[in-house]
Parts: C-alpha cells; sequence; structure tokens
C-alpha cells in the first residue's frame, strides 16, 4: 500500500505538478534561468564576502549544494540509466533546466520572507516561513514543517550514513560501526557550532569534492573524446525511443529522468529556500540567481560527468545491475583502474558527510520554526539526529526510506502549491530587481516598495550594507544594458 501510494504520487501528481509549475516561471520570466545566466557569475563573484557573523551568499551557495549533490548523483543517476536507459539523461537534463526557473522563485521567496533569529544573531527561512507570512496560513506551514522534519531532518541522515559506511566497507573493508562512530563525531563537532561553523566547513568541503569529481570526469572524457560525440548520440536517440538496442522506452526514459532529476538537484521540493534564507544579501532574488547555479551545478555538471563515465564505459547496456554505487564504480574502474573504486567510494563518502550537514541544518530550522525560543527543543533534534548518523550507518532501513520517499512528494507538493499561490509575489521581486538592473542600479531590496506583504523590516534594515560591503565599500553603479 506504502509503495502503491508512493508510485502514484511521483509517477501521475509530483511530475505533472513540478513541470506545469516549472514551465509557468519559466515562461512567465521569460526564461529567466538563461537571462540571468551571465548574470549568476557576477553575483558569485561579489558572493565571496561577507561581514564577520554574517553568511554570505557563495557560502549558501555550498551549503545548497551540499544538499543537491550528494548520492543522487553517483548512484541515482547510475540506477536512473540502469533502469530508464541513457535517455533517462536527458531528461534530467530537461528538468533540471526547468528546476533552475523553480529554484530562482523559491529561493527568492525565501530571503523576501526570512526573518531575523534574535537568539543567534542569524537569518531564519524557508517556505515555512513564506506561507505562515506571506499566505497567511500557519496550519499549511506546520504540515511543511513536520514532513521537512522527518524527511531530511532524520530519515535522509541515517540514509547518507547508511551509504558512506557501506560503501567505505566495500571499498577499504572498514567495519560499518567503525566509519559511523567517527561520522558521529565529526558530525557533532560540526553541528554544535551552528550554521556559521557549517557553512565555513561546506564552504571548503564542497568545492573540493565537486571539482575533483568532475575533474576525474573531464580525464575520463579526454582519454576517450572520439567516443563523445557517440555518447551524445545515444542519449538523445534513447530520449525519444529511437534506439531499442538500450533501455526500456521512451516511458521509462522520462520517468526516470524527471524522477531521479527532482530527487537530485531538489527544485520545487522546499529544502533550498532553507538555506537560501541564511544569506546576507542586497536583494532576495540575488539569492535566487546564486540557486538556480546550484541546480546547473547539480545537473549540468556533476550529473553529466557520472552519466558520461558510465556511457563511454558501456556500462548502461548493463541494465541488470541496479546498485547505481557499484555501477559507477564498475565503469570508472574500465576506464582508471583498481582505483576507481576506491575513489568513488571516498567521493560518495564525502558527499553523503556534507549532506548530512545539509539535512541537520534543515531539521534545525524546521525545530527553529516550531520552537523558536525553547534550547532544549534544538539540544534534543541535534543528540537524536547524531543518534540516527550512529545508527542509520549499521542499519538497512528500508521501510523507512520508502516512507521518506513518501513524505518527501507531500513535501514537494505542499511547496509547489504555497509557490503557485505566492507566483505574483514571485514575479514582483523579480521585476523589481529587473527594473533597478535596467536603471543603471545594483538591486537593493526597499521593503517598503512592498508594504502590502508581511515582511520583517529588520532583516532588510542593513540590505545596502551588504551592497556596499560586496562591492568594495562604494555603492555600485553599473551602466545601462543597450537599449535599456
Amino acid at each position: 500500500m506504502l509503495e502503491l501510494a508512493t508510485d502514484f504520487l511521483w509517477t501521475w501528481v509530483l511530475i505533472t505538478v513540478l513541470i506545469v509549475i516549472g514551465m509557468v516561471f519559466t515562461v512567465g520570466s521569460r526564461f529567466v534561468q538563461i537571462r540571468y545566466f551571465a548574470e549568476m557569475f557576477r553575483v558569485l563573484g561579489q558572493a565571496f564576502r561577507h561581514q564577520p557573523g554574517r553568511v554570505s551568499s557563495f557560502q549558501a551557495l555550498t551549503l545548497s549544494v551540499a544538499g543537491r549533490v550528494g548520492a543522487g548523483n553517483v548512484a541515482g543517476v547510475a540506477v536512473a540509466i540502469a533502469l530508464g536507459g541513457p535517455g533517462a539523461v536527458f531528461w534530467m537534463w530537461v528538468v533540471g533546466l526547468i528546476g533552475m526557473a523553480t529554484s530562482f522563485f523559491e529561493c527568492s521567496l525565501g530571503q523576501a520572507f526570512k526573518v531575523v533569529d534574535e537568539r543567534t544573531a542569524t537569518f531564519r527561512g524557508g517556505p515555512m516561513y513564506y506561507m505562515e507570512r506571506g499566505l497567511g496560513s500557519r496550519g499549511t506551514a506546520m504540515c511543511f514543517t513536520l514532513l521537512l522534519l522527518f524527511t531530511f531532518g532524520l530519515a535522509f541522515v541515517a540514509l547518507q550514513s547508511f551509504t558512506a559506511s557501506s560503501s567505505l566497507e566495500e571499498a577499504f573493508g572498514i567495519p560499518v560501526h567503525v566509519t559511523g562512530i567517527a561520522m558521529t563525531a565529526i558530525v557533532a563537532i560540526t553541528i554544535f557550532g551552528g550554521v556559521q561553523r557549517l557553512s565555513r566547513v561546506t564552504e571548503i568541503i564542497v568545492p573540493v569534492m565537486a571539482i575533483a569529481y568532475v575533474a576525474v570526469a573531464l580525464w575520463v572524457v579526454g582519454l576517450n573524446l572520439g567516443k563523445v560525440p557517440e555518447a551524445l548520440a545515444i542519449i538523445v536517440k534513447s530520449a525519444f525511443g529511437l534506439d531499442s538496442a538500450v533501455g526500456g522506452g521512451i516511458g521509462a526514459a522520462i520517468m526516470m529522468g524527471v524522477r531521479r532529476g527532482l530527487f537530485s538537484n531538489e527544485a520545487g521540493l522546499g529544502s533550498a529556500p532553507n538555506v537560501a534564507a541564511v544569506a546576507h544579501v542586497p536583494h532576495p532574488v540575488n539569492q535566487g540567481i546564486v540557486q538556480s547555479f546550484s541546480v546547473f551545478i547539480d545537473t549540468a555538471i556533476v550529473c553529466t560527468a557520472t552519466a558520461m563515465i558510465i556511457i563511454i564505459a558501456g556500462m548502461h547496456e548493463h541494465g541488470n545491475i541496479e546498485d547505481g554505487v557499484v555501477l559507477t564504480q564498475l565503469a570508472l574502474e574500465q576506464h582508471v583502474g583498481a582505483w576507481g573504486q576506491i575513489f568513488v567510494s571516498a567521493v560518495l563518502t564525502l558527499f553523503a558527510f556534507s549532506s548530512i550537514l545539509y539535512n541537520f541544518y534543515l531539521g534545525e530550522n524546521a525545530s527553529s520554526w516550531m520552537s523558536p525560543d525553547n534550547p532544549v527543543f534544538f539540544v534534543v533534534f541535534r543528540l537524536l539526529m547524531l543518534l540516527l548518523v550512529l545508527w542509520g550507518s549499521m542499519q538497512d532501513l528500508t521501510t523507512v526510506f520508502s516512507f521518506a520517499d513518501l513524505t518527501m512528494a507531500l513535501l514537494a507538493l505542499f511547496n509547489l502549491v504555497a509557490m503557485a499561490l505566492l507566483m505574483k509575489v514571485g514575479f514582483r521581486l523579480m521585476r523589481d530587481y529587473d527594473s533597478q538592473w535596467r536603471a543603471g542600479r545594483v538591486p537593493v531590496f526597499d521593503p517598503d516598495s512592498f508594504a502590502d506583504l508581511n515582511i520583517d523590516r529588520k532583516a532588510w534594515l542593513d540590505a545596502a550594507d551588504s551592497l556596499e560591503m560586496r562591492t568594495g565599500g562604494r555603492r555600485a553603479v553599473r551602466r545601462p544594458r543597450d537599449g535599456a
């Protein structure tokens, strides 16, 4: 019964709603993910600077990438190819492109409705905040928060721990309990330092692990440059059912590509806005742009890297291998030798660790919204999460994960419906940014221009200071674009 309900939601309901809303945002914004693609690099160029005691836009980006880039990029892509054929990769690209617009708007909304956490002097935000403050529905926000707390804060923490421990046992013979104890200790040291320590750790780990993995993939592509056109042709032909020799047909390709694409990049799930909201930025759209780029990193770069490793090796023809980690390990081993298996395990462990940190913050943010003035609640959540890291490393929690699949689908539906109801607000934020940009100014958010919305004014008191900090102590002005 559980499996039937989950499959129905993922196969018929969620995918339809996700694509429809994503396309509405894409077309309504005049393809914001393409219009602002160059702008992503300008914003990122300013994102490295941050004030003491604040989380920078770049740190928020790396924390969100820590969640997006995980087991789904190594194991999930491989499973999608094994069950849906190479064409699943094409549909992952499609859902990634649409997801860039979805993530842009959900993270812009998360920033706009963020609040100041008086206890920690940091920002808090996310779908529960724009559901409560934007829609005026605390009941909807509570349902979303409970689903977020269970799915990411608890269940997926155990999943990532199990993935890391089982991978290290397979590659190095390290007992799962040893990995569990070590990971629990490291996570404990990190999470009790708050979101600033969390962001500092991911600021180092995420670029290293992503660059290392992509660099190896590029090396593989370089060694097999002549096979790249053939691999791309296989992906496109399989996507439209034109290559009967591979995959399970166009239906399987679309289903696996869309489902695994959403699971990997998380656009629309309502998880990334929680992290996006903590950044100190001059305008909500700044972080929307950055988080849109995060989806690009996940899908167009890291997922494609895994796909090329597998398809160039010809491992897509081994549809009987349903363990995605094993499939990727075998493919890389074929390219570079025995150390390929070790490398995949090491990278997967880093992915799992960074995802645990990301999941922890989602759970803590949910806890903060539910009980902002109760420090005991935070401590209980942290101890429970650490217990799940240790326990999950030694357990095959299949039933728990199946239930988490169901709650994740419900989580996404709550968020997507809220986004649809707040669509006009999202477009207002984008137009405000656009108008300032066309006028030759670097955009700064003025909450008085949105006086009809329940925005926490204290969260935007120093928006102009954030801009000056990013531009070297001066109020940056740019020339209007031609024709502006």
